[in-house]
């Protein structure tokens, strides 16, 4: 009876401390069972949110379900920034972010925001979908607490205003024009003459309408939706960055991760990249709910659309030329330059 007690006791113990052991490891035990949260800033409709939600279904499918990502489209977890900062602490698992904010965190990124670096969006997809340079500019941020797995994207930028044709970099100077809350965009606009203002994104066609700003610049396809282009009939079709995100997960969950499951993550962000892609080509052609292409949308509301020649597009760029010199001294010349070697090798 005595040795009964005893081993009962001891049973209970050892019960007792494998749940504090448990308890302790938390997540990190159990990393993949729980739901992990993924958050970003685009509406539900657009090719980044969508693939995004082609991300988690990946993951859900090849791990049999043992791990469910949530996504939270159009900010509902915070801003770029609380979500970089939420990242970079543990308390958000993943994110999709811009490298217009990640350059805050690592300088590095403001090589994809450099204006007018990519000559065309075909270059810039072949040179973003290049390994070395994901190995490149991925290598930057485990140092500042990210672990960087691939890419999302918003759109190539255009420039849109109320005032005028703009054809030329002189044509922008002195307008008051709406920009990110980014350094290198800002920098952009101060050295085409314009006066930008970091003002928010909800708040930008208020802006417009009561002229607060005279212009903006965003993707067309964004200028469209927004109906940013009720306010500003002129449109040129600058493509002068190309709004690139980085889907960054916190590195303490990144690490509960085991090497296959990390192999599939990173398999879901070609799913993600394909997919937003694929989506925003489509919304070019069939607007959502109005079925039509941009283009027929802009000729049924007198809408000016101007395609920059060549020769047109080479003088913004040369342009930028003090811009480039400004951040080539943060960013260093070993990655810009390895950027436009690869930039030139793979244009197209």
């Amino acid at each position: 009876m005595k040795e009964t007690k005893i081993t009962t006791a001891v049973l209970f113990i050892t019960a007792f401390f494998m749940c504090i052991v448990v308890s302790g490891m938390g997540t990190n035990l159990f990393a993949g069972t729980s739901k992990v949260k993924f958050g970003h800033v685009a509406p539900p409709f657009h090719g980044q949110a969508k693939g995004i939600d082609a991300f988690s279904a990946y993951v859900k499918e090849k791990t049999n379900g043992k791990i469910d990502i949530a996504t939270f489209p159009s900010g509902q977890l915070g801003g770029e920034r609380s979500m970089a900062e939420q990242v970079q602490s543990g308390t958000l698992q993943i994110a999709a972010l811009t490298t217009a904010v990640l350059q805050n965190f690592v300088p590095e990124g403001a090589i994809l925001d450099m204006p007018f670096i990519f000559p065309n969006r075909k270059t810039a997809y072949a040179t973003l979908d290049d390994p070395e340079v994901q190995e490149k500019i991925f290598s930057y941020f485990p140092k500042k607490g990210f672990i960087a797995i691939g890419w999302t994207e918003n759109e190539i930028r255009d420039f849109t205003n109320n005032k005028r044709q703009i054809r030329t970099p002189a044509d922008i100077k002195g307008l008051k024009v709406r920009v990110m809350n980014s350094p290198v965009y800002l920098d952009t606009f101060k050295q085409l003459g314009a006066s930008p203002v970091a003002i928010p994104f909800p708040e930008t066609y208020n802006a417009l309408q009561t002229g607060v700003i005279d212009a903006q610049e965003n993707p067309i396809l964004t200028s469209v939706l927004m109906k940013f282009t009720e306010v500003t009939k002129h449109v040129t079709r600058t493509q002068h960055c190309l709004t690139e995100c980085i889907i960054v997960v916190s590195m303490d969950y990144w690490e509960s991760l085991s090497a296959g499951e990390k192999k599939i993550f990173k398999e879901a962000a070609k799913v993600a990249i394909d997919t937003n892609r694929s989506v925003n080509a489509g919304l070019h052609q069939a607007l959502p709910k109005s079925n039509i292409s941009i283009a027929d949308y802009a000729k049924q509301n007198n809408i000016e659309i101007i395609e920059l020649t060549v020769a047109e597009r080479e003088a913004f760029r040369k342009a930028m030329t003090p811009v480039w010199d400004k951040y080539r001294k943060k960013i260093g010349n070993d990655l810009f330059d390895f950027m436009l070697t690869k930039i030139k090798k793979h244009q197209q």
